[in-house]
């Protein structure tokens, strides 16, 4: 199948062409024939399956006909570098057609924003709070809207959005189409479906399972040692533009600095960051000036870089959705990519449900060192919640020299530590 098939209006193949498109993803081919013929959608799919142009190439065929300079289509999205993905994939798809689009959203000046949409835009992207604000000063309205498309609708429930959104909806006129994209369906997010759908499509492309173009590696190693393993992958194997994960925004900014100061092309990407710096951050990350970008998920959520070779999760992510999300930043397109997770003994509960979503287990990466410190470690921390519980007792007389003695030897298999008779 091609995107020929769809029957786009030349102007829309020209902006396929000049993205580079060939062949639909899974998702565009489900999608989009419904999407054209103006059905509501409930598309179910995780990061880098072609979800965007799923719904931004339909769209633009509709709004080629009808008036201008109005806005007639409402994208939201849950945070800034989403947003500004998404607009920056419209500008290019619809350079031949003539319709505009603008991004909207907070930390940056209002007045530029209502000047441009005054100006006349037909498209809006936008964050809930910063499009909320502009609504209720009055600075436009939403009365021409023809389309609304709701964007990792899952994540909007994890900022507390959901509230904002329902908002945003009594001011859109009853008779429209709707899109809602997620990667998971909480029941919060059903329940919102079930309430602006009408009579949805749904469209489930693999939505828990990474894209098969990924290779998995697990690597155990002790909290204090990471860094150590991190820099020893980079310098030993052939990374060009690399991603990697931290749970906290200080973690992400630390580990940043400490790349920097050891001679590597690094930046973080954090929720602490000014949105100049976040879009120098990912900006720089996009042209190859930062071959390394330390991000936490939230900050993550929007990178759409072609050609990450490396997803790093420096800590193990807390379900294994997120690590879906996570490692699909890399194999996109049917590109290879490898996905490197750094785990301790703690971790042995998530590294097993990630492996069930799998279907398989990770490769163990075999680093003796980091491994065996990493067992010492556990051994260690064990021991002093042992101390600290039980009550202290009289040590026992010294058993005879005729007894055997164990002790434990490294294991670099995950989770094993076997005894070893001397």
């Amino acid at each position: 199948m091609s995107f020929k098939d769809f029957q786009f209006h030349p102007k829309v193949n020209a902006g396929i062409a000049a993205y580079g498109y060939t062949s639909p993803t899974p998702i565009q081919k489900e999608a989009i024939p419904s999407i054209l013929a103006g059905r509501d959608i409930l598309g179910l799919a995780q990061t880098g399956t072609g979800k965007t142009a799923a719904f931004v190439l339909p769209l633009l065929q509709r709004l080629l006909d009808g008036p201008r300079k109005r806005v007639r289509a409402l994208i939201v999205a849950p945070t800034r570098e989403l947003a500004e993905q998404i607009n920056d994939n419209i500008s290019k798809m619809a350079k031949e057609t003539g319709l505009r689009s603008i991004v909207i959203y907070g930390g940056v000046g209002k007045q530029p924003q209502i000047r441009t949409i005054r100006a006349g835009v037909e498209i809006v992207v936008a964050c809930p709070g910063r499009l909320l604000d502009l609504l209720n000063e009055k600075a436009f309205n939403l009365r021409a809207v023809e389309v609304l498309v709701l964007d990792e609708a899952d994540h909007m429930f994890d900022k507390g959005f959901l509230p904002d959104i329902r908002r945003i909806i009594k001011q859109l006129p009853k008779e429209r189409q709707s899109l809602v994209f997620s990667a998971t369906m909480p029941k919060e997010i059903r329940h919102l479906a079930e309430e602006i759908l009408r009579n949805p499509v749904r469209v489930q492309i693999n939505h828990t399972l990474p894209a098969p173009t990924i290779s998995h590696a697990l690597f155990r190693v002790a909290k204090k040692q990471k860094t150590s393993l991190l820099k020893s992958i980079i310098h030993e194997r052939e990374m060009t533009t690399t991603l990697v994960f931290t749970r906290t925004k200080h973690k992400a900014k630390s580990l940043a600095l400490h790349l920097q100061k050891a001679g590597y092309s690094a930046a973080s990407l954090q929720g602490n960051l000014s949105q100049q710096k976040r879009q120098r951050a990912l900006d720089g990350f996009r042209d190859g000036t930062f071959k390394i970008l330390v991000a936490t998920d939230i900050a993550a959520r929007g990178i759409d870089v072609l050609g990450i070779s490396h997803v790093i999760n420096y800590d193990v992510p807390d379900t294994a959705e997120t690590y879906t999300h996570r490692t699909g930043r890399t194999g996109r397109a049917t590109r290879t990519g490898q996905a490197l997770t750094f785990a301790g003994q703690e971790d042995s509960k998530m590294i097993s449900l990630i492996e069930r979503n799998l279907g398989k287990k990770m490769d163990r990466e075999v680093t003796p060192a980091f491994a065996c410190e990493a067992e010492k470690d556990v051994r260690e921390e064990k021991n002093t919640r042992f101390s600290r519980n039980m009550p202290r007792r009289k040590k026992p007389a010294a058993a005879g020299r005729g007894k055997s003695r164990r002790s434990r030897a490294c294991s670099c298999d995950f989770g094993i530590s076997k005894p070893v008779q001397q």
